[in-house]
């Protein structure tokens, strides 16, 4: 491996921060919302819009959606923090579903834990 060469570990984590992480909280957080009862239904929603709103800002270049004003303030958000803000904030609002009673399916909260430390694990692999 030369100077100017990423580390395969680096290159993995950026594809799982911009094309897989938002796709797959998205998916547990509409499962959520579609089984979930009562107020466990109002974190996964929140976390359901956040999600696509980090979809749409990752794919609006390629879609030639950047000249809408709303894109500007969205990509400084989703790179914010290294673009590790808004996966954090997003997983944090979700995890609150955790705690609440009428939630289901609680293998949801299972898959979305061991994402969690696996994005995490894999972030702080890329810090070393």
């Amino acid at each position: 491996m030369s100077f100017f060469e990423p580390s395969p570990v680096f290159l993995a984590f950026i594809f799982v921060q911009r094309f897989v992480f938002f796709e797959v909280l998205g998916l547990l957080a509409l499962l959520r919302v579609i089984v979930g009862q009562g107020s466990a239904r109002i974190p996964a929603a929140v976390t359901l819009t956040l999600c696509a709103v980090a979809v749409f800002t990752t794919f609006a270049p390629a879609l030639n959606l950047q000249s809408l004003a709303l894109y500007p303030p969205l990509a400084r958000l989703l790179a914010l923090g290294g673009g590790m803000v808004l996966p954090v904030l997003t997983s944090a609002i979700f995890a609150v579903s955790l705690l609440l009673p009428m939630r289901r399916w609680r293998w949801i909260d299972a898959v979305h834990c061991v994402g969690m430390i696996a994005f995490l694990g894999l972030w702080a692999f890329t810090r070393v």
